[in-house]
């Protein structure tokens, strides 16, 4: 694949936060990717230890990588990184403490960038601050571009897709049911824990937050977080609150507005208990779980949580990380009754692996595919992996190995 967007910058990709658990992982796929290879793609590590950079260029075998020494407080050094490349992928979270500089230096300096945050108050507070003027330049800023949100976002997209593929309709409603196995990291934690610390886990109840002005229904209620248990036809299957679901719908219906999927539409997502009374059960008692993020608003609490987890920079070791997978089932229905079907799925750890995975494909559509993203060359914005990637992340995607599936139409 040869590289269409050069340009006269240093480089195409820079990998900021590289010696974190996740950064780590993202130079190892760059630097075994065949597109990477093939298109002379010209990449660096970014992070604010010399030292550290190069032991992990030399780790993961990456000795054709670029160093670059920035400090994510110091706003010079955020400015020049975001000079040197056409585009920027950090895992240097919690990003509502070292994100802010740099994504202000991406949008002044027209560089497009990609995360893998869950923070939904701080992409809140960068939509605010600098959705317009990345409008303007034509600067595709996307947050969320890990396990929260891709499979959500694609889900979506597969099922308004096919709806329309098949009945020349729009879907209505869109329901996502996961099915997980695989462990945290030190960095995914952390982030919460600065959430709760700041007091900034009210905001998380908005389903509406990401949203755009004037695109909230009247009656928000009718979209609000599941709490309790269900049995579901469709899936046929018991269901109980989905951990991720108050960041992924909330990326789902930024999507909805920016795309214009209808005043009309709702997404849920829950989690996939199986059949049976024993699943039964689990719904119910992980709906009464479901509490704890409550209880973590208490500091006491969150201090006992936090030395109980891993730190930043630490995870699951590589045997749990490569037997970890998910499923993502989902089911888009029309107005009319018309029903489509679907799966996304990986083998991996999803909050590491299929992570990966996602964010590294991500900037590769942008660095090496960027005339063929939604839009055309000038669109940009606080964008979200539907609107701002589109197709061409579906497609990378299937070609990295993820499944993404529409179950056949029955004759």
């Amino acid at each position: 694949m040869p590289l269409k967007n050069s340009n006269s910058r240093a480089y195409d990709v820079v990998l900021y936060g590289a010696t974190g658990f996740v950064g780590r992982q993202t130079v190892t796929y760059f630097a075994q990717h065949p597109d990477v290879k093939a298109s002379g793609l010209r990449w660096a590590l970014g992070g604010r230890s010399q030292g550290k950079l190069e032991a992990v260029r030399a780790a993961c075998q990456a000795p054709q990588a670029g160093i670059v020494v920035a400090e994510a407080h110091d706003a010079q050094a955020m400015a020049a990184l975001a000079k040197s490349t056409g585009v920027v992928l950090s895992t240097a979270g919690p990003f509502a403490l070292y994100g802010s500089e740099l994504v202000a230096a991406c949008v002044k300096h027209g560089t497009h960038y990609v995360d893998i945050t869950g923070e939904t108050p701080w992409v809140r507070d960068m939509i605010a601050r600098h959705h317009d003027a990345a409008q303007r330049k034509g600067t595709r800023i996307i947050p969320f571009c890990g396990f929260d949100s891709i499979p959500s976002e694609l889900s979506v997209r597969l099922a308004q897709e096919t709806m329309q593929q098949r009945h020349g309709l729009a879907c209505t409603s869109v329901k996502s049911a996961f099915s997980i196995r695989g462990g945290f990291n030190g960095g995914t934690l952390a982030s919460l824990f600065n959430i709760l610390a700041t007091g900034q886990a009210g905001a998380l109840a908005d389903p509406f937050l990401l949203n755009p002005p004037d695109t909230q229904p009247t009656d928000a209620s009718a979209h609000a977080d599941p709490k309790g248990p269900r049995h579901d036809a469709d899936f046929g299957a018991w269901l109980g609150p989905f951990f991720m679901a108050p960041i992924n719908t909330r990326v789902v219906r930024r999507s909805a507005a920016q795309l214009g999927y209808g005043p009309d539409f709702s997404y849920q997502e829950y989690l996939r208990l199986g059949r049976g009374p024993v699943a039964a059960l689990a719904a119910t008692t992980l709906s009464m779980a479901a509490a704890s993020q409550v209880a973590l608003r208490f500091g006491p609490l969150r201090a006992l949580a936090q030395r109980l987890s891993p730190p930043p920079g630490a995870g699951p070791s590589e045997a749990s990380m490569d037997g970890g997978s998910f499923r993502c089932q989902w089911v888009g229905k029309s107005a009319a009754g018309h029903t489509v079907r679907g799966v996304i799925a990986d083998q991996g750890d999803p909050g590491n692996r299929a992570t990966t995975k996602m964010l590294c494909e991500s900037a590769l559509a942008l660095a090496l595919q960027l005339d063929e993203l939604p839009g055309g060359r000038q669109y940009g914005g606080l964008l979200t992996p539907t609107s701002g990637l589109g197709e061409v992340l579906v497609q990378r995607l299937r070609r990295a190995g993820m499944t993404l599936e529409v179950t056949p139409e029955k004759k």
